[in-house]
Parts: C-alpha cells; structure tokens; sequence
C-alpha cells in the first residue's frame, strides 16, 4: 500500500514539475494563461472498515486549470496588434464561410494577401458589420464576419458651397467694367482663387474677380471664372441669359454672342456688407450666389452637368459681423475662403478605438467606419477547451459563447499597437519548481524506504 502512496506522490510530483516547466516555457507567449495543477486527496473505504484507523490512498491530480488573470500590455507600433484589457476573446474562423468558432487573447493580426485581417495561424478575425454612423447593425455571434481592410480609394465629394469672406480696399480707384479682361490685371481691383471638385473628384480652379464700379460709390462687380471660362450666376443684376448688351460685364465670352455674368456687392458708408443687388435693385435677403448648372462647356469630362456651386457671403442684414465681406480702408485681404467638396483619396492607414471600431482613412481627409472587431465571453472561461497557439474552443463547461461590443456590459476594452503578454510570474514559478522538486524527492524517498522494507522482508531465512 505504502508503494502505491508514495507513486502517487511521484506521479503528482512529476505533473507539478511539468505545468510549472510549461508556464515558464510560455513565459514570452503573447495572450498565453499560466495553468495551476489542483491536487486532491484519495480515500476509500468499505463499509465494514475502522474508519477511525484508515490510512489514505495517496493523492490524485483533479485538475490542471489555467489561471485567466489579465496579463501585462506591451505597446508596439503596428495598429493591427490589439490586447483586450477585461474580459473578453477574439473570435476567428480557419478560412471564409467558416462556422468552427475559436476564441484567443493573442492579437498579433496582420493582413494576408487578400487584405482580410488574420493571426499567425492564417485564422480570420471576426467583425460586427457597421452602418455608415459605425453603429453596429448586429451584435450576434452568428452575424459576424471576417474583417477585411478595403484597398478601394476613398469616394469624391462634389462642391456644392464657397464660403468667401473678404476685404475690399475702400480707397481703391474704380474701373471701367466694360474694359474687363481677366488677362489684363489693369482692368479689375483684386482677385482670389479656390479649388473646387466636381462629382468625378477632378479639381477644377475657381477665380473670383473684384472690381469697383467708377460709376458709382460703395459698389463692387464680381465676376467668377472657372478654369478660365466664365461662370454665370443667377438671381441677380447683372445675371444674362448671355447676350452681348444689357447686362453684361465686357465682352470676353464663351462663344459668339455670349457675354460674362457678375453679381453687384453693396456696401454701407460703414463699410458693412449690405447684400446682393437682385434683378428689379433691391437688395438680396442672404448672401448667397448660386451658380448655373456646371455642364456643358464648363465640366466636360462626363460629371453631373447639374452640378451647382453656391458662393456664401454669409449676409447680416442687421448687424456687421466678423464673417461677412467688408469695404474698409485697408488693403485687399481674403480673410476665409473654404469649399465643401474632396477629391478622390487613396487609404492611408486604419484606427481601431477602444470599442472595436476599425476606421479607414484616407488622403483626401475622410475617414469611413468599416467594421466593428467582436468581444466574446463565457460563464466558465475554465471550462473552455484548450488547444495549441493560445486559442480555446467552446464546450458544455464553459457555457455558450454570447458576442458583444467591447467597452459594453462586462466586456473589456480593445487596446490597439498593443499586446497582452502571458500572466506568468517567473519568479513564483521558479519557487514552485523548487516546491515541486523537493516533493519529487520526498515521494522517490519514500519509494526507497518501501523498497528497502520489501528487501528485508525477502532477506528473512
């Protein structure tokens, strides 16, 4: 009996020894949890035995259990490598279409060749889809899908708005507009330039013209031209139905018979911004000046020819304020000239936040929200079954896997360019390996003795 007691001592012994080995060989394992044996005692006895006298059976290993602690985070630059801080596990699947779920802590992610996001094993990260304002549509387990990084470029946005804010020199001496050419600075007071985008993306330079009508005091003409052409407005004086006369600002045209279109700005004697003449000499009740639709000679390259650009003077009627256009005493100084529109951007980069969220960026300034990276948790994270590269599968111990989005409920946070490292404390595992090696020692002692006993016992004659 005493032999069997003490081979139960060693065979524990020699388990202890090589969970602790193990913990320390995995020291270094990104997402890796240190494993505990728990051992437990062997009695049995029948129903006629002296309880009161009974020895033990020896031991019996129960249970090798890892520990699920939150290991330390380790920064790294790459915005792919994420640790969960709390609870929580990556989902992936083997390849595409894949239901056979595997849970890991270790986010050393990376692009394949495809740009999905995958582990080292080549395992595909699931995802949350998202709508266009990156709340998630769904925060079933059942609706995630691999998350993909897209290499599409980034979509054009038309300009629909200028916002112009400027101001024009009062002292300025007037010009005669019928002499107006846009080659000759001569023949206006000051000019400005933006670049606009059309619904293609392409850029095209939109100039604004400034001249000081002599006729008159405390009034401007403005002329617009886009990429040399003119750019006819509407709702206002000196708006045509282009035709050389009445009207029209000089004679440069866009082909015979056809004149430039302007906008007449009215100042106070303050200086302040009073509006835009309209057709019958009132004065406009905003400031803005909406173009004719862009197409035909204008946006030539297949684009939305209904395109319209709208110039906002941001008008007061009541009160001067800072964003309105001014006729000061002063040199001619844009103060604000800003369009709504973008080209076409290419990716530069991705940010996953600390709710999962991946959003692309990309050059021309936007960001879209693509996915969402999916949180799973358990009841029993211990009863989950292990296998090998820090990876878990469910089992009837652990309990259903349940999804959700990281910062919600009981799940943790999702830290990108970082990594968590294993929980493993070398210095307790060295002092249980010392622990473990003593008890091996004293078991083998004890199998000596026995065998010792044994050998007198056969030496009797």
């Amino acid at each position: 009996m005493s032999f069997n007691i003490a081979l139960s001592g060693v065979n524990a012994a020699q388990r202890d020894l090589d969970t602790t080995a193990n913990n320390i060989a995995n020291v270094n394992t990104v997402g890796f949890k240190e494993s505990r044996v728990e051992f437990g005692d062997v009695y049995a006895s029948s129903l006629l035995a002296g309880g009161k006298t009974k020895v033990g059976d020896g031991v019996l290993t129960q249970e090798v259990a890892q520990q699920f602690s939150q290991g330390s985070l380790q920064f790294t630059n790459n915005a792919l490598d994420l640790a969960i801080t709390g609870n929580g596990y990556f989902g992936t699947v083997p390849e595409i279409g894949s239901r056979d779920f595997s849970f890991t802590r270790a986010g050393m992610f990376k692009l394949n060749s495809e740009n999905f996001v995958v582990n080292t094993n080549g395992d595909h990260l699931l995802g949350f889809p998202v709508n266009s304002d990156g709340t998630s549509s769904s925060v079933a387990l059942s609706t995630t899908l691999p998350v993909r990084i897209p290499d599409s470029s980034g979509s054009p946005q038309r300009t629909s708005e200028v916002a112009l804010k400027m101001n024009l020199p009062a002292g300025d001496d007037g010009v005669n507009l019928d002499l107006f050419n846009p080659d000759d600075p001569l023949t206006y007071n000051a000019a400005t330039s933006v670049t606009v985008f059309d619904s293609l993306g392409d850029s095209h330079t939109m100039t604004y013209y400034f001249m000081k009508d002599a006729s008159t005091t405390n009034e401007w003409v403005s002329v617009t031209y886009m990429d040399d052409l003119p750019l006819q407005s509407e709702g206002n004086t000196l708006n045509t139905p282009p035709t050389t006369g009445a009207n029209v600002v000089g004679e440069t045209s866009l082909g015979a018979g056809n004149g430039v279109a302007g906008f007449r700005m009215i100042f106070s004697s303050g200086g302040d911004f009073s509006g835009i003449q309209n057709a019958d000499g009132t004065l406009s009740a905003t400031g803005d000046i909406p173009s004719v639709p862009l197409g035909g000679t204008i946006l030539s390259n297949g684009s939305d020819p209904t395109q319209i650009i709208t110039t906002n003077f941001t008008l007061d009627a009541l009160n001067a304020v800072a964003d309105e256009p001014t006729q000061y005493a002063s040199s001619f100084e844009v103060t604000s000239l800003e369009q709504d529109g973008l080209p076409v951007g290419r990716l530069t980069g991705i940010d996953i936040g600390p709710d999962g969220l991946v959003r692309a960026t990309y050059s021309n300034g936007t960001s879209e929200p693509i996915v969402r990276v999916a949180l799973i948790r358990f009841a029993n994270d211990q009863g989950l079954t292990q296998q090998s590269n820090t990876q878990w599968q469910e089992s009837i111990l652990s309990g259903e896997a349940l999804a959700g989005e990281a910062t919600t409920g009981t799940f943790g946070d999702i830290n990108s360019s970082a990594l968590e490292q294993a929980n493993v404390n070398l210095t307790t595992e060295l002092i249980d390996l010392i622990i473990a090696q003593r008890n091996f020692q004293a078991n083998s002692r004890a199998l000596e003795v026995n065998n010792q006993l044994n050998q007198n016992i056969l030496n009797i004659r």
